[in-house]
């Protein structure tokens, strides 16, 4: 099998957290046996790399051993249905789907006519992939499928305090909270989480917030690992990688209760989903501070671990590639040479990573 994953989001030099979870999902597929070839749209103009991607697309796809496209993002997905001679699957992430979140948490205007496109184009492609729930709502369901973005548990573990704190030069007495997100993105609310810390500095002066968005992935999990608490007070969310790599290093949790972050962390003693208060948060955060216990999350996340994940895909991408064949067949089309499906060699080596997570 060989995919073309297609996406506007994918670490750079400059900023190595833009796009990683696309990045862990391609290397893990990888490594599970599937053929994949990277198209990532990119440009100085962004409202001009879609129609440019058309073109790039179609070049690509003169490559005839691609079985299937793979987009990330709906403006993303509308480019790879501009073709029909391949199935397409699309992975909404969150607003591309429910709609953009401004300053004050309210759904921008025209977000939500992006929502409604993408809505139309879940109608139109071969399957649809979406982190959550409320998502699942929002298409018609025999096309819905529920598949979070995986953890590289190898390099989300739990490091000593003291040991991560040395490597990142922080102070080893300091009580950290940590905000791993841009917090120029309104719907990440990074007022009230720098509300919350004044709040709390004001009763201690040892407290501190870290904001931490441009990290490579080794250096978030020290950070992860060095902190005392992850403060999460999102407007609205998908199924927020963050979260749950923070689970995996087993740092406690502050959050909203937005996307599937209730389903991550509600069973988990140190982790608390709170109103958007800065009253709720700090009383949160103060309970997690008077002991300053890790706790068990990592073994509370296993299921979104990147073997597991992977065959969940995979299984996705074979079931619409027989639907394609089965319609090829009818139609008296040429299905392919056998030689451009997912070898058994693979499959076995798939399956076996998966029943050795599972």
């Amino acid at each position: 099998m060989k995919v073309l994953v297609v996406t506007a989001m994918y670490p750079k030099p400059g900023n190595p957290a833009f796009g990683s979870f696309v990045s862990t999902q391609v290397e893990s597929l990888r490594q599970s046996g599937v053929e994949v070839e990277l198209l990532v749209l990119s440009g100085k103009m962004r409202k001009l790399i879609y129609p440019k991607g058309v073109i790039q697309l179609r070049r690509r796809l003169a490559d005839r051993s691609i079985d299937l496209v793979h987009a990330h993002y709906g403006y993303v997905g509308m480019v790879a249905r501009t073709q029909w001679q391949l199935p397409v699957v699309v992975t909404f992430h969150g607003d591309d789907l429910m709609g953009t979140i401004g300053p004050q948490g309210q759904r921008r205007h025209f977000s939500r006519l992006v929502g409604r496109a993408s809505q139309a184009l879940a109608n139109r492609v071969d399957a649809v992939i979406v982190q959550n729930r409320q998502m699942a709502s929002l298409i018609p369901k025999a096309n819905a499928h529920i598949i979070p973005h995986e953890i590289d548990f190898d390099v989300f573990q739990h490091t000593p305090k003291g040991q991560a704190r040395t490597i990142l030069g922080l102070d080893p007495s300091r009580k950290y909270l940590l905000f791993a997100a841009n917090p120029t993105i309104p719907v990440k609310r990074y007022p009230l989480a720098q509300a919350v810390a004044e709040h709390l500095g004001r009763e201690d002066s040892g407290i501190e917030l870290l904001v931490v968005h441009t990290e490579t992935q080794p250096r978030l999990a020290l950070y992860m690992s060095a902190c005392d608490a992850l403060v999460f007070p999102s407007y609205q969310e998908g199924s927020p990688n963050v979260v749950k790599q923070a689970m995996a290093c087993n740092l406690p949790i502050v959050a909203t209760d937005v996307g599937d972050i209730r389903e991550v962390i509600g069973g988990t003693a140190g982790c608390y989903v709170c109103d958007p208060t800065v009253e709720a948060f700090a009383h949160s955060v103060r309970q997690i501070l008077q002991t300053c216990e890790r706790t068990q999350g990592r073994d509370d996340v296993q299921q979104f671990d990147t073997p597991i994940i992977a065959r969940r895909v995979i299984d996705l991408y074979e079931s619409v590639l027989s639907k394609k064949n089965r319609l090829d067949r009818a139609s008296g089309m040429s299905v392919g040479p056998p030689s451009r499906k997912f070898n058994a060699e693979s499959r076995c080596s798939a399956r076996k990573q998966y029943d050795d997570c599972g």
